[in-house]
């Protein structure tokens, strides 16, 4: 049987929970078998600079951090579902990756 295997990425987590919602709600209305949205790990990007730009002064630092949050969706191979989900509207700042896997 093969699967699609949905893998969403962004930096703000209310788009992605957003779109899951609006996957979720396509997999209900066709009747396919879905599993997810599985979290997978936050990943954070840390990076410290100096406050003064010339050097001058104390050692006064920023830290900056953004977060990438991931989730993954598989659902059952159907073609009128996978069109639903292929005109999901995705905001802006969202990777969202479409694949086909045998299960």
């Amino acid at each position: 049987m093969q699967k699609a295997r949905i893998k969403l990425a962004s930096t703000d987590i209310n788009k992605i929970n957003q779109t899951c919602e609006y996957i979720k709600g396509v997999a209900e209305k066709t009747g396919v078998v879905m599993r997810g949205p599985i979290p997978l790990p936050t990943k954070k990007l840390k990076v410290t600079t100096r406050k003064s730009p010339c050097g001058d002064g104390s050692a006064s630092w920023d830290r900056y951090e953004m977060r990438v949050h991931k989730r993954l969706i598989d659902m059952g191979l159907d073609e009128r579902a996978l069109r639903l989900v292929m005109r999901v509207p995705i905001p802006e700042g969202l990777s969202i990756e479409i694949e086909m896997i045998d299960a």
